[in-house]
């Protein structure tokens, strides 16, 4: 019974949906019929929009300007009509006499529809009211829209319709394409501040023989050509080090990244990130770059290091906190890894607090610390922290410490239970790269399909020789994420990965 009231209940909207859509195609054949085709138009001369506008009007009142956009909403439409006009700055309002204009272009424009795209040219004046708008002179359809956009009180508020329509989303949601105008704006303030630090902004390839430079599943392709199996780079880590040891002292790009993993609010399959490496740093020097790059971000696009994001409020004011790993389990656990000396000790420890081992492995001293990280601490770093000497198991590129051969000299930075971003010491050494390479093939053999691959050809790079280098990774995607105060990676990307349709 429900079933067949909720089928009858969805008929007439499916219903008047489709006559609206008749209607607005029934104007469309008519103005064609007329002589009046608004898809052969193929342009129109602009020179305001209506964020200028506004904020000059003293300087423009009574001036004429040429605007378009998109109607949004439409009332009066007797002898006087009033609309809203969006474009690519905001909202302008459109003020439109009939004894003013050409009646037969008045009575054209009564007809328009909202979510049409037009032309207008006018004077700037303001209403009895107060309401800064454009005193219609001449409007031409530029665009017919032939759907009727979302109603004007709920919008478009299904989030799985807004990321699958996201032109829509785009269009009835203001804040959605302020979050993309803050992307766009800290993707360059990451440009303009490598730049200004000599870095050198280089492209890497996405396909690639053997995937390499994270741990990571891939997705794999084929080249018909060359009839290989290739794969989609799941980091840039490796051939920016080959840049490294040719010479270019600092590099860095910003590029998608693709893993063929789950999908939840901090993954999509296909991802940016910012890698960058720099000769004769560490990872010491990697942290402040880190930090000031993130706290500049703030105070220069938010005016303040004091976010909301994920219901914690965040304090980005410099000088984060740098907590060794085997530190931060200690305080939130009570376990001591650093009193513990061998790996049958250490996993019986992992497991006494309910931890999981990976199956795909004989488990490790450090492998152990890892999750015990990873399932009982990382959920508990709220403010910024840098989680630094994570062990060598897990970290087949970065460099042993020289205090315990255990640890690496790495970090990842987490703020509000999410990694921001991951660098090391680069290691060096081609004949210990070799071995960690060899150990992530086993794993691999043994069923991993995240373990990495033997990359030959970047351990020959290795034997030339690579500088003591300092390497950070850090994810564009979700620093976005932090600015925009977004729960979701899906909603600062503008096309996220979507299951299709039947």
């Amino acid at each position: 019974m429900a079933e067949n009231e909720k089928k009858n209940s969805a008929a007439p909207q499916e219903e008047n949906l489709s006559q609206l859509t008749k209607v607005r195609r029934d104007k469309l054949r008519e103005l064609q019929e007329s002589g009046n085709d608004p898809f052969q138009i193929t342009k129109y001369e602009v020179n305001n929009d209506s964020a200028n506008i506004k904020a000059n009007f003293d300087a423009l009142e009574g001036s004429q300007v040429s605007i378009a956009g998109r109607l949004m909403s439409k009332r009066g439409m007797g002898k006087v009509s009033f609309c809203d006009l969006q474009d690519k700055s905001g909202r302008i309002q459109l003020y439109a006499r009939k004894d003013e204009m050409d009646e037969a272009e008045y009575n054209r424009f009564k007809k328009f529809d909202i979510g049409d795209i037009v032309g207008v040219k006018g004077v700037v004046f303001r209403t009895q009211r107060g309401e800064m708008s454009v005193r219609v002179e001449t409007v031409t359809l530029l665009s017919k829209s032939l759907l009727p956009l979302p109603e004007k009180f709920h919008g478009l508020t299904n989030t799985e319709l807004r990321y699958r329509q996201r032109y829509v989303d785009l269009i009835v949601n203001p804040e959605v394409k302020r979050t993309f105008v803050l992307r766009s704006q800290f993707v360059k303030h990451v440009r303009d501040f490598l730049d200004g630090r000599g870095y050198m902004e280089v492209e890497t390839p996405v396909l690639n023989t053997i995937s390499g430079g994270a741990t990571a599943r891939p997705f794999i392709t084929h080249h018909n050509t060359l009839d290989i199996d290739m794969y989609l780079r799941i980091a840039t880590e490796l051939p920016l080090k080959r840049l490294i040891v040719g010479g270019m002292d600092r590099v860095y790009e910003i590029g998608r990244i693709f893993r063929n993993e789950g999908m939840d609010p901090k993954h999509n399959p296909e991802f940016t990130t910012v890698e960058l490496y720099e000769a004769y740093a560490d990872f010491n020097d990697m942290m402040d770059l880190f930090e000031d790059l993130l706290t500049s971000a703030a105070q220069k696009l938010l005016g303040t290091y004091q976010l909301e994001w994920q219901g914690e409020q965040i304090d980005l004011t410099p000088g984060w906190p740098r907590l060794p790993m085997h530190e931060a389990v200690k305080q939130y656990t009570g376990l001591d890894f650093m009193a513990i000396t061998s790996d049958e000790e250490a996993v019986a420890a992992a497991k006494s607090i309910g931890v999981e081992l990976p199956e795909t492995a004989d488990p490790t001293w450090g492998n152990a610390l890892y999750e015990v990280f990873d399932q009982r601490v990382e959920e508990k770093l709220v403010q910024p922290t840098f989680i630094t000497m994570h062990p060598v198991d897990v970290s087949p590129l970065a460099k042993r410490s020289p205090k315990d051969p255990r640890l690496t000299e790495r970090f990842e930075l987490f703020i509000c239970r999410s990694e921001m971003g991951n660098a090391f010491s680069e290691l060096n050494d081609p004949i210990d790269q070799r071995e960690r390479f060899q150990k992530q093939v086993e794993l691999r053999d043994k069923g991993d399909d995240e373990a990495g691959m033997m990359d030959e050809d970047f351990i020959t790079a290795l034997e030339y020789g690579l500088p003591p280098t300092g390497g950070l990774g850090i994810g564009i995607d979700r620093c976005v994420m932090m600015l925009t105060n977004s729960d979701s990676i899906r909603e600062v990307i503008l096309f996220p990965t979507m299951k299709p349709l039947d």
